[in-house]
């Protein structure tokens, strides 16, 4: 199967630009956000998307560029925190080198702030975090080969775990 070398799915706030870029970096390969993909065909942010057309629109055109980066890209791609909410997402990923990044609320938080470009968590961010990463949680771990915890580690260490889960997979440094 032809395709990213490794993608990363996870929570708003776990790392996975931060830990993409380096490991990318690292295996000597691109890096690729499909929500850059999304910004950059659009031409306005995630935020204004949502607030223009709503969540479900943002949904089809997330899906979209998931497909064609899944079918075009062959370093490490991160996928944005909601990407796998849509079943045919996840189909995409089944047999993928999938690595779910995960972290605590209270580090996610901290990590995202008040970021006003991230519209699910208005408001309440710490309760909205909860509130999605748990109901997401689920379909990382049945997309992903591999979790890692990011919690209280620095993006290097992140990458070096990254890296030894799936080494037994095939990929190394």
């Amino acid at each position: 199967m032809s395709g990213p070398l490794v993608v990363l799915v996870g929570p708003m706030g776990v790392g996975k630009s931060t830990v993409g870029r380096l490991l990318a970096e690292r295996l000597g390969v691109s890096y690729r956000d499909t929500d850059d993909d999304i910004v950059a065909e659009q031409g306005r942010t995630i935020a204004e998307i949502f607030a223009g057309e709503g969540e479900a629109a943002f949904r089809a055109v997330e899906a979209r560029a998931v497909a064609r980066a899944l079918a075009g890209h062959d370093g490490v791609l991160a996928l944005g925190g909601g990407a796998v909410l849509d079943p045919r997402t996840r189909a995409l990923l089944d047999g993928r080198p999938v690595v779910f990044l995960d972290v605590d609320a209270d580090e996610a938080v901290r990590r995202i702030g008040r970021d006003a470009g991230r519209p699910l968590l208005a408001g309440d961010p710490r309760r909205h975090w909860r509130a999605l990463a748990a109901a997401r949680r689920p379909l990382y771990r049945e997309v992903a080969r591999a979790v890692v915890d990011t919690s209280g580690r620095a993006p290097g260490g992140v990458v070096e775990a990254v890296l030894a889960a799936l080494a037994p997979r095939g990929v190394r440094a």
